[in-house]
Formats: C-alpha cells, structure tokens, sequence
C-alpha cells in the first residue's frame, strides 16, 4: 500500500520518549497535524508542549526506517493514532492511553465485543483445559477473546477462539513485528487471519519487563470483564484483574481445589468481589455493554431517540434488528441481509440478545422480542 506522509509522521512520533496522548493532543491543536509536528521549529514545539526529551529526539532528525516503512506496507497491517474514529473508545479511560496502536490483522475486530481471558504461564492441565474450553465458547457467541500471547493460559484461551473460528486478539509486550515467545509464531499466523496482534510499542521493539505492566493495562481497558483461570498469589494475572476493575469492567474467577497454589489467586479475587465462574452464562450475565455502547461510534442518544430506537443502540445494531423483520430468521440470512461480516453478526446479535431485543428461536434462528425495553428481563 502507498503511505501517506501523515503515517509516516506518526511512526516517528510512536518512538518519541515522554511524549503522552494528552501533550500530544495540545500539540495537534496548535500544530494541526503530526507532520506539522515535525516539520515545526523545536521552539514552536515547546510552545505546543511537547516535553523536552520527546523534542531533543524529533531534534536529532529522526527518520522513518526501511524496516518500518516495509512492514506498514503489507497487507493486513495497520498504524491507528489516538485521533483515528477507529482507535479504540474504550481506551479513553486510560490516562496513559497510547499514542497509536500497531496492528496485524483485522482492523474491525478492534470494534468487537472483547473478554478478556488471563492466568499462570504454568497452568495445570486442567487450567489449559478451562482456558481452552472458556475461549471456545464464548467466541462462538460471538465474542472476541482478548489476551496476552504468553505460554499457558493465554495460549490457550487464543487456540480455543480460533478453534471456534471466532476472533481473537493478541495484545504484546513487544513490537507489532517482534513475536514473543518464538513458540507461537505459527499461533500468531493464525491469529493475523482470524482476530488480530496489537502494541502500542514501536516496531522492532524487543519483549522487556517493565512492558508487560503496559500491555497488561491494555488487556483490561480493551474488555468488557476479565476471567482469571489460574493464577498464584502475587500473579501479574491479578494486577490486571484490579486494573479492570478500577475501569469499571466485571471481573471472573475460576474457583479450584484448595491445595493447588494456582487457585488461590482465583480465590482471593472472589473473596473481594469477583464472581466465581462455572459456566459461559455467568460470564455473559454478569457483562455490562454499555461500555461497548458509549465506545462505538455513531449517533448520540438524543439522535437514536429522534428515530424510535432504543437508547444507547449504534447504527449498525438497528440495520441488523431491522433486518430481523418480525419472523425467526438464522444468522446466514441476517448476513445475507445486511451484508456485514459473519463474525460481526454473530457479535451484534449477541448483544442484541443480552439487551432483551432478540431471543434465540429453534432452528438456530433469531425473532425479535415485542414491547420489550433494553434492560428488562431476560
């Protein structure tokens, strides 16, 4: 694909030390564009804010590298600023949000219902197996799976999204081009077809400590809840778990046996408010999706009252509930009808279902519910 000068601004930008979203938002204001950021006088830039060490580097006439430019130009990958209508909503809480995100794989699936699922890099086989089984089914209700790509848990919760052929997402600790750990090359292959790899590090980037506290903050912004399979006391797993829970997102835990130390972890969140999970459905009853609501971009709820749909639902939801009609219809029709991507039916209608519009009907089919408000019961 061609760049634009404006990407290619952007990437020199993603390398700057000290340079935030909430400087750099100042600083589009009074520049106008990242390329005017950098074509810009160093005092120009102090005046627009932009911090010391990010200007000593812009100074040092940074260049967009031949690696870089070759990686920006395969198909399938992508550089998503904090300015982009695409760039995640849900990242909004984040006073530390990033600056750009790198992406491999399908853009949308950034736009798709996400859970998070995370636990100990060394799970028992029983924890691989709930990892696996826990992923598989929620992406076939068309759910994402969110997680980290480390060994263990996370590799599991991927392999069962993907064995569902639903989508998941890998959020790294390096580089969008730096596949750690080297054992899930071919894992992160598949994942670039079906869901998508995602940093918010600089490409060529290598797999350091201190990155992981960072991805993991995103894993937990990224979901609607966080379920914690295994993890000991003191586990990073648990550090997310909080930090999804100081955004508002809900938090599940597996319980286990007493004399396994991975189960503590699990315990001590339920003990402090997190749901024990047995079941799918408790996870898909205990998620709010107001958060996906108030992300996705569209028309506000004055708009959506002025058209007679309900409040907080986004344009693309009420195509496909007016595809619906008022008979049983099966999702290959909805596709047909709407001509949205399978993946981002099975999603809508998920939620749709959750928010009391649908109801599953035999047959594998869908109708709409009557005179019923988002919110009622279910």
């Amino acid at each position: 694909m061609r760049l634009c000068d404006e990407i290619l601004a952007w990437v020199i930008l993603t390398r700057a030390p000290a340079l935030g979203a909430p400087a750099l938002a100042v600083a589009l204001e009074r520049l106008g564009s990242a390329g005017g950021i950098l074509a810009a006088s160093d005092a120009a830039r102090e005046c627009a804010g932009i911090p010391a060490a990010a200007r000593a580097y812009l100074e040092r006439a940074a260049r967009v590298r031949e690696a870089e430019r070759r990686w920006l130009e395969e198909p399938r990958h992508h550089l998503l600023p904090f300015t982009d209508p695409k760039y995640p909503k849900l990242l909004a809480g984040l006073a530390d949000r990033p600056i750009a995100l790198y992406l491999a794989g399908d853009l949308d699936a950034l736009a798709t219902a996400q859970v998070a699922v995370v636990g100990s890099r060394n799970p028992s086989p029983q924890g691989i197996d709930s990892a696996f089984e826990f992923a598989h089914s929620l992406a076939q209700r068309g759910v994402a799976i969110t997680s980290g790509l480390a060994q263990g848990i996370d590799t599991a919760a991927h392999r069962g999204a993907l064995a569902a052929q639903g989508t998941t997402l890998a959020i790294l600790g390096s580089g969008a081009d730096v596949i750690y750990p080297s054992s899930n090359r071919r894992l992160c292959e598949a994942i670039v077809y079906e869901g998508a790899l995602v940093s918010e590090f600089a490409l060529g980037t290598p797999p350091r400590r201190a990155h992981f506290p960072r991805r993991n903050r995103l894993i937990a912004a990224l979901g609607l809840g966080i379920l914690v399979v295994e993890a000991a006391l003191g586990s990073g797993s648990l550090i997310t778990a909080r930090a999804a829970r100081a955004l508002g997102r809900a938090v599940f835990a597996i319980p286990g046996s007493i004399g396994n130390p991975l189960s503590r972890g699990c315990h001590q969140l339920i003990k402090s408010g997190a749901k024990l999970t047995e079941t799918t459905d408790d996870i898909l009853c205990g998620l709010s999706f107001s958060p996906f609501f108030a992300g996705r971009s569209g028309e506000g709820a004055g708009a959506a009252s002025r058209e007679g749909k309900p409040s907080g639902m986004d344009k693309e939801h009420k195509i496909l509930l007016d595809a619906l009609g008022f008979d049983p219809v099966d999702l290959d029709m909805l596709i047909v009808r709407t001509g949205f991507k399978p993946q981002a039916v099975s999603s809508m209608m998920l939620i749709l279902e959750l928010e009391g519009h649908v109801q599953a009907a035999p047959g594998g089919r869908y109708a709409r519910v009557a005179n019923r408000r988002a919110g009622g019961e279910r």
